[in-house]
């Protein structure tokens, strides 16, 4: 008797995981249809959840949430829900309950912002030389002085210069392992970033003396770096842009700029103006005028037909040398750009279309 109920409890065990492993098959086939208008979805615009259920499984309700956010529960297979935060791509996913049992599926989607960038032009103000041997990586003023970060190994460094005469009046070279990257400067110092080495350095902003290093966290790469007096921002080319605590450099959240239909990567020097994010965009003639709340990209300034000005233009056809270098000088209220190997920094005005 006693091996019979042993027996039964065992083919009990054994078809209960049956089912549940059974469930568990047919519940990963399901996927979550998301419909919008003009099929793009956009912050505050109503979408359509549908779960699609390819083996009709039966089940008791869903719940849904978006970037770990509840969207809404249901006993059938809809939810209808707007979408707020945070832009860019992020995790969907269905809680699914049937028999006591919570089983879940998940997939990315990508949140747009809800208006269309302005779009804006320039006009050149002023040019003013600058060192064609720099491969501009980051730019910045300070007390009406310039500092550049500039890049390759075995020819980074970081300067501080005369704007209007272009006159390095001093610098210091990274040792060649290093492929410096963005720069800004905050409380006295300078933060410069290296490409690859996971790590930026830390120097006085007067002498340019080396006072440190900091690591990076979870982004890999160091691209652009700019900061709002507080905490700094940087871009590692993904689509992300994480801040920084100020004083440790800890990485704190990040945003993902989006336009109303595209998601921005490759983001690379990074300028505060005015409470926004100006940053160049790798191998793209123009500036993103990023909300750091949010990611969104509120603006875009044309500046094609600018490499063309430079007086050495005609030796820019390299892919690599592109527009790369934002600072926005307090004193003037204006911009100042240039490129890698650009002979020219040009201070511009900023036009609305």
């Amino acid at each position: 008797m006693k091996t019979f109920k042993n027996l039964t409890f065992i083919l009990l065990a054994t078809s209960l995981f049956s089912c549940s492993s059974s469930k568990k098959e047919e519940i990963a086939k399901m996927s979550i249809q998301v419909k919008a208008k003009n099929d793009l979805l956009q912050r505050e615009s109503p979408v359509k959840f549908t779960l699609n259920n390819p083996t009709d499984t039966s089940f008791d309700s869903i719940q849904l949430y978006y970037a770990n956010k509840y969207l809404g529960s249901s006993k059938t297979n809809q939810i209808a829900a707007k979408l707020v935060a945070p832009l860019g791509k992020n995790q969907l996913k269905a809680e699914i309950y049937s028999a006591g049992e919570k089983y879940t599926i998940a997939q990315e989607i990508v949140l747009h912002n809800n208006k269309p960038p302005k779009i804006y032009t320039y006009k050149i103000k002023n040019k003013y030389p600058h060192d064609n041997l720099a491969f501009t990586q980051g730019l910045e003023f300070f007390k009406d002085t310039l500092y550049e970060g500039t890049g390759r190994n075995g020819f980074s460094s970081l300067r501080k210069v005369d704007y209007k005469t272009g006159k390095v009046v001093k610098k210091i070279e990274l040792d060649k392992r290093y492929f410096g990257e963005g720069i800004s400067i905050l409380n006295d110092k300078v933060y410069q970033l290296t490409w690859h080495a996971g790590q930026g350095f830390i120097y006085d902003v007067n002498q340019l003396k080396k006072l440190g290093t900091f690591k990076y966290g979870t982004s890999k790469e160091g691209w652009g770096l700019c900061n709002d007096g507080e905490n700094f921002y940087k871009s590692d080319g993904t689509a992300k842009i994480w801040k920084l605590d100020g004083k440790t450099l800890e990485e704190l959240s990040y945003i993902q700029p989006v336009t109303h239909k595209s998601l921005s990567t490759r983001l690379n020097e990074l300028e505060w103006v005015d409470g926004k994010i100006y940053a160049n965009t790798w191998q793209k003639d123009g500036i993103a005028i990023i909300n750091p709340e949010n990611g969104a990209i509120e603006g875009l300034i044309d500046l094609r037909g600018l490499k063309k000005e430079n007086g050495n233009a005609a030796q820019l056809n390299n892919e690599d040398l592109v527009l790369n270098g934002i600072a926005f000088n307090k004193k003037s209220n204006t911009l100042f750009v240039t490129g890698k190997h650009w002979d020219t920094l040009f201070e511009i005005e900023i036009e609305e279309r």
